[in-house]
């Protein structure tokens, strides 16, 4: 059996219980980048995907100061700074493999 099977599988099935939510700055390279990046994964997987300037709220700029980009996914940060492709990818195919109502750790 071939591997491209087994990824084309979890590429197909929907993340609909994913929200992922990127705090960002304006002007900000990396956070350009993560956009980017999360905007083909969102296609892909069909996750709700939000973006929050940090700078429109002072509680926000408290809570991230400068290390922008945050990728939060379910209320959790996941990344800071820049999204590492490999652990994305891998958090992917684990909530890809969650059955609906299963709660992440």
């Amino acid at each position: 059996m071939s591997l491209a099977w087994l990824f084309s599988w979890w590429r197909r099935a929907p993340l609909d219980h994913l929200n992922v939510v990127l705090f960002t700055r304006q002007g900000c390279h990396l956070c350009e980048d993560a956009w980017e990046l999360l905007q083909a994964e969102q296609r892909r997987c069909r996750f709700a995907l939000s973006v929050v300037d940090v700078d429109s709220d002072p509680e926000l700029v408290k809570a991230h100061g400068t290390c922008v980009p945050v990728v939060m996914v379910n209320g959790r940060v996941r990344f800071r700074g820049r999204i590492n492709e490999a652990l994305w990818r891998r958090l992917l195919r684990a909530e890809a493999a969650r059955r609906p109502g299963e709660r992440g750790v």
